[in-house]
């Protein structure tokens, strides 16, 4: 999400929280064209546990100009995580603690798209028509639309099916479930035995 100067009070000072741990994390110069070139390596993370991905995840991100700090969650807000410029590098700020790993991943693509895509640093800050460009991104980054369509059509939602297909695709099945969920192929109530909660480590 955008910060900016007509944001709310608790989101700003979740902002100034993220941006004051991003000084103390050292980064290379911003480089969009590497950070390119690693998500296919980060997505691979998707099936590791957080003790694993996180350092991997911060090393490179961090050699691409950006600074990846994890903070609680803003209470009575839908703050997922937001992106920012502060003097010659991004900030990369997400909410950690208890969290679906479904939506861990899509958070943290929905902020990567910010960057790629240039949303960041733009002096009217994030649009509505950024956010849902970001949202498109991130979800076809993460699971491959073709092979998606393809999934729902044949409209076999059992667990081994799920499984398979997620294997197919190389990530963790509760990203899978998660967006079903969310598309409403099958209930919030169904297949979460295959969803993992994390505990990062703020």
């Amino acid at each position: 999400m955008a910060v900016t100067e007509k944001s709310d009070l608790a989101v700003m000072a979740w902002a100034q929280e993220a941006k004051i741990k991003a000084r103390n994390i050292q980064t290379a110069s911003i480089n969009i064209k590497g950070l390119t070139s690693v998500l296919t390596d980060i997505r691979k993370m998707t099936v590791l546990k957080p003790k694993e991905f996180c350092p991997m995840i911060k090393k490179y991100l961090a050699d691409c100009g950006i600074a990846l700090v994890f903070l609680p969650h803003l209470e009575g807000s839908f703050l997922q995580g937001a992106s920012f410029m502060d003097g010659n590098k991004i900030v990369l700020g997400l909410t950690a603690r208890g969290k679906d790993a479904d939506k861990f991943w899509f958070s943290l693509f929905h902020e990567l798209a910010h960057i790629v895509l240039g949303h960041v640093g733009q002096p009217n800050g994030i649009s509505e028509d950024d956010e849902e460009e970001a949202d498109r991104w991130s979800g076809d980054i993460l699971i491959d639309s073709k092979d998606f369509e393809d999934f729902r059509r044949n409209r076999d939602y059992s667990e081994s099916c799920v499984l398979k297909f997620a294997k197919a695709q190389g990530i963790a099945p509760g990203i899978i479930v998660g967006r079903m969920q969310l598309e409403g192929m099958i209930k919030y109530s169904m297949l979460n035995n295959l969803k993992e909660k994390y505990e990062i480590v703020i």
